[in-house]
């Protein structure tokens, strides 16, 4: 995706790089669930305001459904740039993503899902693949993202794995984020919830 080879630490190192970003994600995502990142950073929120991120989440990832599958489009087409362009808004779309993600759940909470089991089971199945692919695609995506950033098309085509790792982080982000719309209209409008208020929700309001 770069345009420029210069050399950098970032370039020589990619992947310890993207390890080192991706431990970074995930220590904040963990802390936050867990509760360990101090509650204070979290603002109090109603349980209107989580269903509008929630809805603002929903919003994001189609749109970064979009995106990414434009983005494998026109690469596909040799479209470089539009291809860049494309891949740098997809990953500013995640960063959004996590974001209301975690102000969502740090601040507020989770919703569990009531509705029948004929529902409930592929709720719950799509719901584990959805996180599970969220979890370990992190990695792919940032080395992509990363290769792609500090090389340039020549580089990328003859130096790196950037075509064969950019095919496995779309591929799962692209699953991951349409099992995400549909579990969230799913949980939020085709069937019920409970609210569930998370560990550092109820240290603010103690």
């Amino acid at each position: 995706m770069a345009t420029a080879s210069a050399d950098s630490p970032v370039k020589r190192h990619p992947l310890a790089a993207a390890v080192i970003l991706s431990i970074v994600g995930y220590a904040a995502v963990i802390g936050t669930f867990l509760g360990v990142v101090p509650a204070r950073v979290f603002p109090d929120l109603s349980l209107t305001t989580v269903n509008r991120l929630a809805d603002a989440i929903a919003v994001v990832n189609a749109i970064n459904v979009v995106v990414i599958a434009s983005g494998w489009r026109w690469i596909r087409r040799d479209e470089v740039r539009k291809h860049a362009a494309a891949m740098i808004t997809s990953f500013v779309l995640i960063l959004v993503f996590l974001v209301l993600y975690l102000l969502k759940i740090g601040g507020g909470g989770t919703k569990e899902f009531v509705g029948p089991a004929l529902a409930y089971y592929p709720y719950l199945a799509m719901l584990a693949i959805h996180i599970v692919l969220s979890i370990v695609s992190v990695p792919v995506v940032v080395f992509a993202l990363v290769l792609g950033l500090t090389h340039s098309p020549d580089e990328l085509r003859t130096a790196t794995p950037h075509r064969r790792v950019g095919r496995v982080a779309a591929s799962a982000w692209l699953l991951s984020l349409t099992l995400g719309v549909v579990a969230y209209l799913l949980l939020n409008h085709l069937f019920g919830w409970e609210y569930v208020e998370s560990a550092a929700a109820a240290l603010l309001v103690v």
